[in-house]
Parts: structure tokens; sequence; C-alpha cells
């Protein structure tokens, strides 16, 4: 049967649980209060060059499905924006100083395994990356620079400067996927690897929690 509601929109509700559960992890929660540390900030960007480094590899790769490559912009990059904040944070060295984390490596497991050869597993990685960095992200990275003293180094991460309107690039994006030609089975099956990004993100927060307390 059909769904009466758009794709989008029954994605969104149907992750809602998941979503919620990896924002309120106690990792994030204490870096968006304040409790957490300018260490712990870059600990968590150090993962994200891991995850983004496999993500925008895959998006190389999928630059020619037809499906794939409607979501595929050059604007949402965000791999050369987090090089130069390891930089200006860590320093020239940090190549060497940053390691994936065991939830960080499964998680970049997945994005190649679904990058590599099914459209809409790679779509769903892509949609909760980046739709999310430019919803939630935006927050993060005003309470940032406020408790740290950022300006734009060390959070560059969070800066889109080819977006210049970001709620209708959202809207854009979330029309394409209503749009894309996608049985139910498969609609299924992308709100599932939705979901499965969601606890991967809930995993590295729990990760990064653990090993600063071992710290």
């Amino acid at each position: 049967m059909a769904e009466l509601i758009p794709f989008s929109q029954a994605l969104r509700e149907r992750t809602r649980t998941v979503h919620q559960e990896s924002e309120g992890a106690v990792f994030m929660q204490d870096l968006m209060s304040g409790k957490g540390s300018r260490d712990d900030y870059i600990h968590l960007l150090s993962q994200h060059y891991f995850i983004y480094e496999a993500l925008e590899e895959a998006a190389e790769r999928m630059a020619d499905d037809p499906v794939a490559a409607l979501f595929i912009t050059p604007k949402l990059t965000r791999l050369p924006a987090i090089e130069a904040d390891l930089e200006f944070l860590i320093g020239p060295d940090w190549r060497d100083r940053i390691h994936p984390l065991p939830s960080t490596l499964r998680y970049t497991a997945r994005v190649r395994e679904v990058g590599a050869g099914w459209p809409g597993g790679f779509v769903a990685h892509h949609y909760t990356r980046y739709l999310g960095d430019l919803s939630g992200g935006q927050i993060i990275r005003t309470l940032l620079q406020r408790q740290y003293g950022f300006e734009t180094n060390g959070v560059g991460f969070y800066l889109f400067t080819e977006i210049a309107k970001p709620k209708v690039f959202k809207d854009v994006y979330r029309a394409q996927l209503d749009a894309v030609d996608w049985d139910d089975e498969e609609r299924d099956r992308v709100i599932a690897e939705v979901a499965l990004a969601f606890r991967f993100n809930t995993e590295l927060f729990d990760d990064l929690a653990a090993a600063k307390a071992a710290a």
C-alpha cells in the first residue's frame, strides 16, 4: 500500500525515538550545557573526521548513480573544513594524534559497505549527517563559539558558506527524497538504515564518554 504521507515525513516520524536518544546522549548534553571541555569537542571532531572521510569517499563512488547524485553537492562537503579545524585545534601533526574509536570503526565500515553499491543506504547516511549538520549543527556551533571563544577557526565544520538559506536547502532535499521512485520495501530499508545511523551516533557518544571517564 502506498504511503499516505510524504516519505520524508514518514522517515522523520519513524526515526524520532532513536534520533532523540542520540541527541540525549550524556556526552553531547554535557558538551552543550558547558559541562564538557574544549578537549571533549576536539575528540568529537576527530571522530567526525573519519566518518566524513568515509562518507565523502562514498559520495565520489556514487556520483554517477541517478538516485544518489540528486543529493550529492560540493556545497555540503565537510572534510576540508574538518581538516582545517583540527589543524587549528591540535596542530600541524593532527593526523598522527587522532585515532578512530571502536564505534567509529563500525560506523565507517557500514558507510563504506552501503556506499559501495546501495544508493538508498548511502542516501540514508547522507541525509542523517548533512541535514543534521544544517539543523542542530548550527545550534552546536553557536554554543561552542560562546563557551570556548571560537570565531570561525575551530568551528568551520558547522559553517556552510555556500548555502545562504539552510531552510530552503533542506526543503528541497526533503522534496527530492519524496520524489525518489522507491517502492515500499526499499523505503522501509532506507528508514531502517537512518535509524541505524542514529544508533551509530549514540554508540559514538557513549564511546567518547567512556574514553573520557577512563582518562
